[in-house]
């Protein structure tokens, strides 16, 4: 289903729930919060054995099996092991800067979670006896709350690769800046049509305006775009440039150790655990059961299950990311940079342009046979010229390779010719054997004299 099939909605269809927030007490509000802080680290753990345990299954191996059953305690395991790893400064580094930059990479990655939704802010819960949304806390503009509070994040990643005095680990903190400045622009317009269909950037809204259908099947693109983006800005295969190991050692992390490495580890994993909750929410529903299970069940969307629903949402996505590690290798870097600016921004502002357009005629109250009249023919008019042009297009006739010269001392060693290679001729010098015979006649004549 398109945006063009969509039924009309306006800014006012999704219901005014940021009026549930801001009512609890001072001890709820600081239980909400300690149960985000420990939901992020709680699934960070599990996370860490998922993933290799699943990308082990993937190759064939066995994977951490010692540290508790089955090996669940094996990150546990590495936690305890960074603490207790002797903790380095470099002498040429910026100590306060190098020391901060951690914080900086992890603090953020926990505060974009408070505005996450873990169910219905109207169907409340009660929590010792008081009536409570499962939210800690709503915006009208809790979406750029999200936007900020990711970019803040990579400036850990920037600061920690220009601190360290180390030429990999500058690299790769100027390569996270690219990226930053990359893949932010793409989210951001994925974002904006789920603002103009949605009419809001409260999250507890958006996620009320996708009943009957999600905006993953509304806005399919957006979708697309927005999943690659979050991979692109966690910095994780295929695009995990900035700490490429063969290219930069380490890359932004290179030169830390013991809990300042852990604490960037941490950062990752959070901010994994984020965009998949932003993800959810955005585009998956939220809170909300998937369609066969709502269909029968009256009560999957009320009490503590929708809390269920959007951590199961959250794992799948976190699979999709240890999926993409276990089996794509990584991007080139001209390659990750032609796959931002050439592909995902250019796709992303032409989906935007039309699904505002649709959302103006719909608004207008133009019904489905003529938005598709004008919007659908002026696009189909314009891919079609675009094919036609490239049809016509004259293409240089390319010259005929020529053969290579095969060099039996490439790289300065001697190297055998492979199958239907030759050798090239050894120039040969000039015999001496004439020479040499009339010089030993000479020698003789003289001898007998």
């Amino acid at each position: 289903m398109s945006p063009l099939a969509a039924p009309l909605a306006t800014p006012l269809a999704a219901a005014d729930t940021l009026g549930f927030f801001g009512r609890d007490p001072w001890w709820l509000v600081l239980l909400k919060a300690v149960f985000c802080f420990a939901f992020l680290v709680l699934t960070v753990l599990i996370a860490i054995v998922w993933e290799r345990k699943v990308v082990a299954w993937m190759q064939l191996r066995i994977g951490p099996n010692r540290h508790g059953p089955w090996g669940l305690l094996q990150s546990l395991a590495d936690g305890v092991k960074l603490a207790l790893k002797e903790d380095l400064v470099v002498k040429g580094a910026d100590k306060a800067v190098y020391v901060l930059a951690p914080v900086v990479a992890a603090i953020p990655a926990f505060m974009a979670f408070a505005v996450i939704p873990f169910g219905p802010a109207d169907n409340q819960v009660s929590i010792f006896g008081t009536r409570t949304p499962l939210q800690l806390t709503d915006l009208p503009i809790a979406l750029l709350y999200i936007l900020a509070t990711a970019s803040v994040g990579i400036y850990g990643i920037v600061l920690a690769g220009w601190s360290s005095g180390s030429t990999y680990p500058l690299l790769g903190g100027i390569r996270s800046s690219a990226q930053m400045i990359s893949y932010e622009i793409a989210m951001g317009l994925s974002f904006a049509a789920v603002f103009i269909y949605s009419g809001s950037m409260s999250t507890s809204e958006i996620v009320s305006s996708q009943q009957p259908t999600w905006f993953a099947v509304l806005l399919p693109v957006s979708f697309i775009v927005y999943v690659i983006a979050m991979v692109g800005e966690t910095n994780r295969a295929p695009f995990d440039l900035p700490e490429a190991e063969g290219e930069l050692v380490g890359g932004f992390n290179t030169e830390y150790s013991s809990l300042k490495f852990a604490m960037f580890m941490l950062a990752e994993y959070v901010n994994m655990v984020t965009v998949s909750a932003v993800a959810s929410t955005l585009f998956l529903g939220g809170w909300r059961a998937p369609w066969p299970i709502s269909t029968f069940w009256a009560g999957a969307n009320h009490g503590w299950w929708p809390m269920l629903w959007i951590v199961l949402k959250i794992q799948l996505l976190l699979f999709f990311f240890i999926w993409l590690r276990g089996t794509l290798p990584r991007l080139r870097y001209d390659q990750f940079m032609k796959l931002g600016w050439k592909v995902l921004i250019p796709v992303s502002l032409v989906w935007l342009v039309m699904v505002a357009t649709v959302r103006a005629l719909r608004n207008e109250g133009y019904d489905f046979a003529k938005v598709v009249l004008y919007v659908g023919a002026p696009l189909a008019v314009v891919l079609l010229a675009a094919l036609v042009v490239d049809l016509l297009r004259k293409k240089p006739a390319e010259p005929p390779a020529a053969e290579p010269v095969f060099d039996p001392m490439a790289g300065g060693y001697p190297v055998p010719p492979l199958p239907g290679q030759e050798l090239p001729p050894v120039p040969r010098r000039r015999r001496r054997a004439p020479q040499l015979q009339d010089a030993l006649n000479g020698a003789d004549h003289s001898e007998g004299s």
